[in-house]
């Protein structure tokens, strides 16, 4: 499969219209939480988003296809489902985000058994955060410089004088 958000041969649009009513509003409302995600640390996105484009391939390829498209949203997709694979950034913010609000609960906590649950679970999603390939493609701008560079058969001299 040459593009990798094509969809699969075999994904049909449900054809009733009541349950392709349901799948699209399910859908809307996991890109609506995969978007608060961005902005909440306590809410996930990429789950979310994956949620999205399943609930989209069975209501409106149009909106799966515009999902995996997105600029901001597309890569990290496509990449999990080429490989299965987390960028090294997302894996940070991620660790970082779980840092942040296990400090909170940690804090804020009236009991103890909550920061010990809460670190327990997520210790374990960290666990399989970090476990989880990088991308083998290299990153936009890496690959945009790389391609300037080899271009001019690697002369950076060149490339200073042109700016």
């Amino acid at each position: 499969m040459d593009d990798p958000t094509a969809l699969p041969k075999d994904a049909a649009v449900c054809a009733s219209p009541l349950r392709r009513r349901l799948w699209l509003a399910l859908g809307y409302a996991a890109v609506g939480l995969g978007i608060a995600g961005t902005v909440l640390p306590l809410l996930p996105t990429t789950p979310f988003l994956l949620l999205a484009a399943g609930a989209f391939t069975k209501s409106s390829p149009a909106l799966r296809d515009r999902l995996y498209r997105d600029p901001r949203f597309g890569p990290l997709l496509r990449d999990w489902q080429a490989e299965g694979a987390i960028p090294r950034k997302a894996k940070a913010a991620a660790l970082i985000g779980m840092g942040v609000s296990w400090t909170i609960v940690a804090l804020t906590a009236s009991r103890p058994l909550v920061p010990i649950l809460a670190g327990t679970c997520m210790a374990a999603v960290a666990v399989y955060i970090v476990t989880r390939p990088s991308p083998s493609r290299p990153a936009p701008q890496d690959a945009a410089s790389e391609g300037a560079a080899v271009e001019d058969g690697g002369n950076v001299s060149a490339l200073r004088n042109e700016a």
